[in-house]
């Protein structure tokens, strides 16, 4: 039985990703779906079709075009701080959204399976790392309400549901049209960029692979409940710049520390969150890289874009 799994913000990091990791499944058919034209390098392969998830009628008129198996929604407004200036671009993408496709969803016949991404920052913390079954207490920014009630939409819609909470992805996207922590980091220090980066705050930073790899797991074993996919190291942000120096032999002594508090941003960030891995590795066979293993998957990505 061949399955047809739909993705949202296919454009995007993860998004991206899934569609490589699918390409050429057997048994797989891929609808890739984001806002406006096709940005991936490979255009065959799969179907691509343009959805503004925030566009109730047309979330209606595409779930039931294509009929999709599973759902992987990894489209969201990830900003934090945008969040807070935009509250209702940010309610409708990461809301409202959720609910137009849950109410899609349930119309159709084929008991779709709907999984939906999620984020560490529906924890203060207070307490990390975190399992699966830690009660989540959203921090004071918009972003993080948001995230947190997208979720108690999916577990309350009636649907086979899956919640695949992550933190802090980083990876390479084609044509090099959106940055991320580590390729941040790497190309301020390149050019010799003091920057100023936070120690107090700790996280388990994810290679953009191994988080469509864990979503694959769920996807093909029809695991359901709420999964926590991350990467296996935790670190302060400021090692984690610190290791992205070391690995590409740039010069620390730009590397300045400083505190969240001092930083005047505008949505409030947990201070130490991360995640435990152990319910993953049982139940999907998650295992992901190391950090210093995700940089050298970093690095011949971007040597590879370099050739073209």
């Amino acid at each position: 039985m061949t399955k047809k799994i739909l993705i949202t913000g296919s454009n995007g990091l993860l998004g991206q990703k899934l569609v490589y990791r699918l390409l050429n499944q057997a048994d797989i058919d891929i609808i890739a779906t984001s806002k406006g034209n096709n940005r991936l390098r490979t255009q065959s392969g799969y179907t691509y079709h343009p959805l503004d998830i925030t566009d109730e009628q047309a979330v209606k008129e595409v779930i039931a075009k294509f009929t999709p198996d599973i759902v992987i929604n990894t489209a969201a407004m990830t900003n934090v701080d945008a969040c807070e200036t935009e509250q209702d671009a940010c309610r409708k993408m990461n809301v409202d959204a959720v609910e137009y496709l849950i109410n899609a969803l349930k119309t159709q016949h084929t008991n779709p399976h709907f999984i939906h991404l999620s984020t560490d920052f529906i924890f203060d913390g207070n307490n990390g790392p975190y399992r699966e079954t830690d009660i989540p207490y959203p921090p004071n920014s918009v972003y993080a309400d948001s995230k947190f009630m997208s979720e108690k939409l999916v577990e309350q819609s009636g649907l086979k549901w899956t919640i695949i909470r992550t933190i802090l992805v980083y990876g390479v996207v084609d044509f090099m049209s959106r940055s991320n922590i580590v390729l941040w980091a790497k190309d301020a220090l390149s050019k010799a960029k003091t920057i100023n980066v936070v120690d107090d705050q700790f996280r388990t930073p994810t290679l953009s692979e191994d988080l469509a790899e864990g979503c694959v797991l769920v996807a093909l074993k029809g695991a359901t409940g709420i999964y926590h996919i991350s990467g296996k190291d935790f670190m302060s942000i400021i090692e984690l710049v610190n290791r992205v120096a070391d690995f590409w032999h740039l010069d620390k002594s730009l590397i300045h520390p400083s505190k969240t508090a001092t930083l005047g941003q505008a949505a409030e960030r947990p201070l130490r969150t991360g995640f435990i891995l152990d319910k993953a590795r049982a139940e999907l066979g998650y295992e992901p890289h190391s950090f210093e293993e995700g940089l050298a998957v970093v690095d011949t990505q971007l040597k590879d874009q370099q050739k073209d």
